[in-house]
């Protein structure tokens, strides 16, 4: 790879009580790049997120972001550094509003203590700048709305944005168009790739249009382990990966 690294992951095994779930992965994302992570039902690919973004710590192996030996640090520390990430369960306050949702992600980027919250509405800046993420990601209408009443489309997009509003250099995102409308599926693509320009990404996604217009480079996972890394066409055209995977789902 000729671009900066970003982010590696240097032999990770991952097992629940003896059961192998990640086997000697080794994965490379560079500065900028679109990196999709596919794969069948219980090949790792969610463990593997858990794992470079802090939740789970790995059996064994490390992982590394911007050079920095990363391995099981916290997750709100990891957010410190640069990384976002959003969830294959939509991860908002339910009962706050749209723009109080932003408003949250801007105040941790800003390392700013949720205890405060009765003073944030008389901080002007961290009100211009969550108007103008919610300006961003298209939800000016939306401000007002409880996020638990949001369309499913509207919410999943929110979801995705909280990760984005932290403004990560490097952003994970775990099946962002799960559940999505074909149209509201191609409004989610539009709004990723348009807020990610300029970043790296780590996506998951079982939708192969999805990862096939936003990825510059995809990696299989199956039973653990990498089947393969390349780019769009090389792992469309790879025969393994056909047998493994892509003759199971629509490759458009």
């Amino acid at each position: 790879m000729k671009m900066p690294i970003i982010l590696e992951t240097r032999g990770i095994y991952h097992d629940f009580q003896g059961l192998v779930v990640l086997s000697d992965v080794n994965l490379q994302v560079g500065e900028g790049e679109r990196h999709a992570i596919i794969g069948p039902n219980g090949a790792g690919k969610t463990t593997l997120l858990n794992v470079i973004t802090g939740t789970y710590r790995p059996s064994r192996g490390q992982v590394f972001y911007k050079g920095q030996d990363i391995t099981g640090m916290k997750p709100c520390q990891l957010t410190r550094w640069g990384m976002g990430r959003s969830f294959q369960i939509t991860s908002t306050f339910h009962r706050l509003t749209t723009f109080q949702n932003v408003r949250m992600a801007v105040l941790s980027r800003r390392g700013i203590r949720f205890n405060l919250w009765r003073k944030v509405d008389r901080m002007q800046p961290i009100a211009e700048e969550t108007g103008g993420v919610m300006n961003r990601i298209h939800l000016d209408e939306e401000r007002d709305i409880p996020a638990g009443l949001l369309p499913h489309g509207k919410h999943r997009a929110l979801e995705v944005s909280l990760a984005l509003a932290t403004e990560p250099d490097l952003i994970m995102l775990d099946e962002p168009t799960a559940g999505m409308s074909r149209d509201e599926t191609h409004e989610a693509v539009e709004l990723i790739r348009r807020l990610t320009e300029g970043k790296a990404m780590v996506i998951i996604e079982h939708d192969m249009d999805v990862v096939f217009s936003l990825a510059d480079r995809i990696t299989v996972l199956h039973h653990g382990e990498i089947l393969a890394t390349g780019a769009p066409q090389e792992i469309k055209e790879n025969q393994e990966v056909k047998d493994a995977y892509l003759g199971e789902v629509e490759v458009g």
